[in-house]
């Protein structure tokens, strides 16, 4: 466990994560109370029951056919169930929108990002987990992980990997000395035709490392006091929104939305930008060797050096609590987040596992991907807020911000305003 890369992450972190989700002895709600007692049940009487199950999951576990593979084997290992299966595509950013337009049409079981946990549960979307399947995930998953999972001490999820972000860079354009803060990357001589950096917000994902950084944040520190507001039209708010204005506007940056990531880096006219594991393969494809990877840098802001802090969170798969087959449900979940198919999963998508004993294997000890994702959250990353009112606003409000920046709507001239406005929109009633 000491030497796991899923336990490194969870022991290591100096950042400052949520309380741990406790060892609360109520098994379930929702409707997956006794669902593996359900399942025994209908195996031992020899009975085959016609069921359907529909899943919702992101685009690469399609594409690779892990989603396709791993139905196929949870079939085969419960000849009780005669399974239907629905696959369609919703990605885990998605997930939360989708479950709520309508809980009784939405998946059986879906993936999910586990900031979005708090209104799937409050909305009552979202069954809580019992029985051996809750052992099994408190068992297998580091304490700092787990809590992403809980709310109150109860387990509403499965994690299954850890969900932040770092640096991507092309070493024939930035080395290591170049890497290590904005400023440098931004200032390497390049091709006129070649960018340095590319921005994007991610819907304000990115976009917080930089308020972050500078020591900003929404709700307070840990994200969970809701009287604390949030301080980004300070001093520190203004300064740091006026060096994005510089950044966006640089000529040497590229804007998400304007060109792609893909179409810039096929031709090596791209220095670095910042993505997930869940996309390592598909760059690692077009630059093989040339493919470097690190923990996001600093940045330089009124003369005094920051280091950039992303958001941290898991991804998560969960049951929905108006499930009508809710024993296979619970008990499909639990198979794809097991420690097989989340070796399964790093194996064709990169997605480092959540699961303790996953960890342990030695071609996660020693992938690179690995160690920079702990790296990131040692020295780079704040613990993404997960309350209701953050999911609510946040994404909203917070995009609303650079795209002004990039239309000329937001200038270094209303600044304040614009920031004060930021503000009041993400103030809780």
């Amino acid at each position: 466990m000491k030497k796991a890369v899923a336990s490194a992450l969870a022991v290591m972190m100096s950042v400052s994560l949520l309380a741990g989700c406790g060892g609360d002895e109520n098994t379930s709600a929702g409707g997956a109370a006794g669902t593996e007692a359900a399942a025994s049940n209908v195996a031992a009487s020899g009975e085959t029951q016609d069921i359907t199950l529909k899943v919702w999951c992101p685009q690469n576990q399609v594409d690779t056919g892990i989603m396709e593979e791993q139905q196929a084997a949870f079939a085969e290992a419960h000849p009780e169930w005669n399974i239907t299966w629905t696959t369609e595509i919703v990605g885990e950013d998605k997930a939360q929108e989708s479950v709520l337009k309508d809980v009784g049409a939405a998946a059986d079981v879906f993936f999910f990002a586990s900031d979005q946990l708090s209104s799937l549960v409050d909305a009552g979307a979202i069954a809580r987990l019992g029985g051996e399947t809750e052992t099994y995930v408190r068992e297998n998953t580091a304490e700092s992980v787990l809590a992403t999972a809980c709310i109150d001490d109860a387990l509403y999820a499965i994690p299954f990997t850890h969900n932040t972000f770092f640096m991507f860079y092309d070493k024939t354009l930035l080395d290591e000395s170049d890497i290590t803060s904005l400023e440098s990357i931004m200032a390497k001589e390049t091709g006129d035709d070649v960018y340095n950096f590319y921005f994007e917000s991610a819907g304000g994902w990115k976009l917080g490392a930089y308020y972050y950084g500078a020591g900003l944040s929404v709700f307070g520190p840990e994200g969970k006091d809701l009287s604390a507001g949030v301080d980004w039209n300070n001093e520190t708010g203004v300064a740091v929104t006026n060096y994005l204005i510089d950044l966006i506007n640089n000529p040497k940056c590229a804007y998400d939305g304007e060109i792609a990531v893909s179409e810039l880096i096929e031709d090596h006219r791209l220095g670095a930008w910042f993505d997930g594991s869940w996309n390592y393969d598909m760059y690692k494809a077009v630059l093989g060797d040339d493919m470097g990877i690190a923990v996001i840098p600093t940045f330089n802001l009124d003369g005094t050096d920051y280091q950039l802090k992303g958001f941290y969170g898991s991804k998560c798969i969960g049951v929905n609590a108006q499930s009508q087959n809710m024993a296979a449900a619970v008990a499909f979940a639990a198979f794809l987040g097991n420690e097989e198919n989340q070796l399964l999963r790093y194996e064709k998508s990169a997605q480092i596992p959540a699961n303790i004993n996953a960890g342990e294997n030695e071609a996660v000890k020693a992938d690179p991907l690995a160690a920079v994702i702990v790296e990131e959250a040692n020295t780079a990353s704040v613990a993404q807020p997960s309350n209701s009112v953050f999911s609510e606003r946040y994404w909203t409000y917070a995009n609303a911000i650079p795209t002004e920046i990039r239309s000329g709507e937001i200038t270094k001239d209303n600044v304040q305003a614009k920031l004060d406005e930021f503000v009041a929109s993400m103030t809780a009633e």
